[in-house]
C-alpha cells in the first residue's frame, strides 16, 4: 500500500494550453510543439519520479517531459538544442556547476529559448561518498555557478536532481529544507551506454510505451543522445504523445488547485523502501530491440551493487564505471576521445590518463 502526502491536496499547478492549443512551429504543422506547461507551485518542497519515490507529475496519458543532465557540454548540448528547437520543444536542464562555469553562452542560450534550467551539483559528485558538509557545498555552489553563468538567480528553477541518482536522507533533507524539490525520474534512455542513437531512440519509445506516459532522463553530454534526439522527436508526434514543460510557479500562469490522485504512485515497491530499481538500472539488461549492441570487453560492464538506505536505495559502485565524468576542463579536453566511447569500466583512469575523475577512488 502506498503512502501519499496528505500536504499534496495544497500543491498547486497552473496548466497553459492544450494538445490542440500547442504552439505554432516555424508555420510547420507537422512539428511536435510543446502542449502545456504545468506550473509547479509547492509550499512544501517534495521528491518526484517514479524510478525512486512515490510520487511523480501528475501527467495524463501520451503527455511526456523532457529532462537533460550533466552539461552543458559545447560539443553536444548545441545539437540537443536544436533538435528541440527544430521542433518547439521545450525541456529541463539539470546543469552542473563546473560545466555551466566553463559555458556560460550555453547556459544563456538554454534560458534564452525557453527551457528550464535546475541544478545537478557543482563537479558531479556522489552525494553517497562526500561528509555532510561537503555535500551541501556541492549543492549550494552548483546553484550559485548556474546562477552566476545565466546572469540572473531568478531564472534558476528550484529543481535538483542528484548525480547517479544517489542520494542519502541527510543530503536529501537537506536539499528539501532549502526550498528545492528533488527530481529523480520515471525512466531512462540509456544513453550513456554503449550502445547506438537508434538504440537509445527505440529503447525509450519502447518503455514510454509499456505507460503511456512520464519523465525521461536523457544527457546532453553524449553523441549518441543528440543523434537520437531528432529521430526520437517523431517518434513521438507519431504515437500521439504530447511534450509537456515544467516551470516554477511565477505570476504568468495562473494556479488552479489539485488533487491528491493527480500526483501518480509508482506501480511497484520493496519492503522498507520506495526504491524499485528495476531493469531500468542495468545497462547490461537492454530490452530487445532488433539491432545487436556492439562489441565490448567484459570490463567495460559493471556489477551492480545495491545498498538500500532509508527510503531510498544508493547504489555504490554503479555510478562510477557507468557514468564516467571527468571534471569539468578534463571532459571538454578529452571530448574528441570521448565522442565514440563516453561509457568507461573500471579501466577509466588508464583509458583518461591523469584527468580526475569524479566518483572513482584516488588510489
Amino acid at each position: 500500500m502506498f503512502l501519499r502526502l496528505a500536504a499534496a491536496v495544497l500543491i498547486s499547478l497552473s496548466m497553459a494550453g492544450s494538445a490542440a492549443e500547442a504552439q505554432e512551429c516555424h508555420g510547420d504543422p507537422g512539428a511536435l510543439g510543446t502542449s502545456r506547461v504545468i506550473s509547479l507551485d509547492m509550499p512544501k518542497p517534495r521528491r518526484l519520479g517514479s524510478i525512486q519515490f512515490e510520487d511523480t507529475l501528475p501527467l495524463e496519458d501520451h503527455e511526456v517531459v523532457l529532462t537533460f543532465d550533466d552539461g552543458p557540454s559545447a560539443l553536444y548540448t548545441p545539437r540537443v538544442l536544436d533538435a528541440l528547437a527544430a521542433q518547439c520543444v521545450k525541456a529541463t536542464f539539470f546543469i552542473v556547476g563546473s560545466m555551466a562555469n566553463l559555458a556560460p553562452g550555453l547556459v544563456q542560450r538554454i534560458h534564452a529559448e525557453g527551457h528550464t534550467i535546475g541544478t545537478h551539483t557543482q563537479h558531479h559528485a556522489s552525494m553517497t561518498r562526500l561528509p555532510g558538509e561537503a555535500a551541501k557545498k556541492e549543492i549550494a555552489d552548483g546553484i550559485a555557478s548556474v546562477a552566476a553563468a545565466v546572469g540572473d538567480p531568478k531564472a534558476v528553477a528550484p529543481f535538483f536532481r542528484f548525480p547517479y541518482l544517489q542520494e542519502n536522507r541527510a543530503v536529501e533533507q537537506y536539499a528539501l529544507a532549502q526550498g528545492l524539490t528533488i527530481w529523480s525520474a520515471d525512466f531512462t534512455a540509456n544513453d550513456w551506454t554503449l550502445i547506438t542513437p537508434d538504440q537509445v531512440s527505440r529503447l525509450t519509445v519502447a518503455r514510454l510505451e509499456r505507460s503511456h506516459k512520464g519523465m525521461i532522463l536523457f544527457h546532453d553530454i553524449h553523441q549518441r543522445t543528440a543523434l537520437a534526439l531528432p529521430a526520437f522527436l517523431q517518434e513521438l508526434k507519431k504515437r500521439g504523445y504530447h511534450v509537456v514543460h515544467i516551470v516554477p510557479a511565477h505570476g504568468d500562469y495562473p494556479k488552479i488547485p489539485t488533487k491528491a490522485e493527480q500526483w501518480a504512485t509508482r506501480l511497484e515497491a520493496s519492503a522498507g523502501t520506495s526504491a524499485s530499481w528495476a531493469a531500468w538500472a542495468s545497462p547490461w539488461l537492454v530490452e530487445v530491440i532488433n539491432s545487436p549492441l556492439p562489441a565490448a570487453k567484459a570490463e567495460q560492464w559493471a556489477t551492480r551493487l545495491e545498498e538500500p538506505i532509508g527510503t531510498s536505495a544508493r547504489w555504490a559502485g554503479w555510478a562510477s564505471p557507468w557514468l564516467v565524468q571527468a571534471t569539468a576542463k578534463a571532459a571538454h579536453a578529452a571530448a574528441p576521445k570521448l565522442s565514440t566511447v563516453s561509457s568507461l569500466g573500471p579501466n577509466a583512469k588508464k583509458h583518461l590518463g591523469p584527468w580526475k575523475i569524479a566518483g572513482l577512488p584516488s588510489g
